[in-house]
């Protein structure tokens, strides 16, 4: 396996740099690699982490991953990048400093027409998906929400039209399905079609792997974000091993004796009904919140979530849960404006996760 200067022979790791663009001031913007190629052969999984260049706790995850260990009774190949925007990372930001915009929402996607030359930030997204669209059999990206927010992963809906039949779609639905039960944390299903594409995330790193390269991939949202979470980074290592045995790519008696079972150590989801992610109750009236629920609490439609004071301290509104479910985090800081989200939750989902496209775009 090889992917820029990284070349790893069978049972070894290998480490090394892909370049994906030019610096204004000299040298390349280039991304770390490791690599971890098997003895026998194998599905290829690629990990990816750091999009968000302050989400600490999936870049100690894909570091922790990948050991020698691993290469020596490895079926298959494992790519992992631990850091896809160093530009972000080096200033302790979510995005990068190239345009200052969301980084993963730039990968391509067969159905978006655009009349503008490339961005930097999209040229850098489109080089990283012809590398995956070409090796992977199966992709993690590895994200944090929110402070506090609990460990979940996030299962987009499969959109069939001119890329793919219903067929092909409901087979990579259940592909997609059976690896995100390996991983063994809360899942959440993406937003409702409409929503998911009116927020591209189709053009997100796993929406794009999924959706236009029709690869199974989700996205894996471990704890809160600026400081490496413990319980969430071993779970996170704990679920990657976990898709690799779901894969073939390892036997259960091959996971090391020092990583744990999937799921342990971080909180399971506390309803038994299909759940997907939403960023509501919303707030109708600008001051200062109060929450009344943690990450984890379970809510039923009408139940008060937070209240909004003035600077003063008088009540003067009651935010009221819109759907069943449970909270996954809380809004960060004390201010909050008419129309914001006061909680980020998992509420009940009835919706397919197979979606014609053309219907919702």
């Amino acid at each position: 396996m090889q992917l820029g200067t990284a070349r790893a022979d069978p049972g070894t790791t290998a480490y090394g740099w892909f370049h994906v663009t030019g610096l204004p001031t000299g040298g390349d913007e280039r991304l770390p690699v490791v690599l971890a190629e098997g003895q026998a052969d194998g599905p290829t999984l690629w990990i990816t982490a750091g999009i968000h260049g302050n989400e600490a706790t999936g870049v100690a995850v894909a570091q922790d991953v990948i050991d020698d260990r691993l290469s020596e009774r490895l079926s298959g190949s494992v790519v992992c990048l631990p850091s896809l925007n160093p530009a972000g990372l080096r200033r302790n930001v979510r995005t990068s400093y190239y345009d200052d915009e969301d980084p993963n929402r730039y990968f391509p996607d067969p159905d978006h027409d655009a009349t503008r030359p490339p961005k930097v930030q999209e040229r850098i997204d489109r080089r990283l998906f012809e590398a995956f669209e070409d090796s992977a059999d199966a992709l993690v990206d590895l994200h944090t929400a929110q402070t506090g927010s609990m460990p979940f992963a996030i299962r987009d809906r499969v959109l069939y039209g001119e890329v793919r039949d219903r067929e092909e779609a409901d087979s990579l639905a259940d592909d997609l399905d059976a690896l995100v039960e390996a991983f063994g944390l809360p899942v959440l299903t993406e937003y409702p079609a409409e929503e998911y594409l009116e927020q591209s995330l189709q053009r997100s790193t796993a929406g794009a792997a999924l959706n236009a390269a029709g690869i199974p991939a989700f996205t894996a949202e471990l704890g809160g974000h600026r400081v490496v979470e413990e319980d969430a980074r071993a779970a996170g290592v704990a679920g990657l091993y976990a898709v690799m045995v779901e894969l073939g790519m390892l036997d259960e008696s091959d996971v090391p004796d020092d990583v744990g079972d999937p799921g342990d150590g971080v909180p399971s989801a506390p309803v038994d009904y299909p759940v997907r992610r939403a960023r509501h109750p919303h707030a109708d009236t600008g001051g200062l919140v109060r929450h009344g629920v943690d990450a984890g609490d379970v809510v039923g439609e009408g139940d008060v979530v937070a209240e909004v004071v003035t600077p003063h301290g008088e009540v003067v509104d009651e935010v009221v849960a819109d759907h069943d479910g449970y909270v996954i985090s809380r809004r960060e800081g004390l201010a909050v404006y008419e129309g914001d989200a006061v909680t980020s939750m998992a509420v009940r989902d009835t919706g397919d996760l197979v979606v014609p496209r053309e219907e919702d775009a």
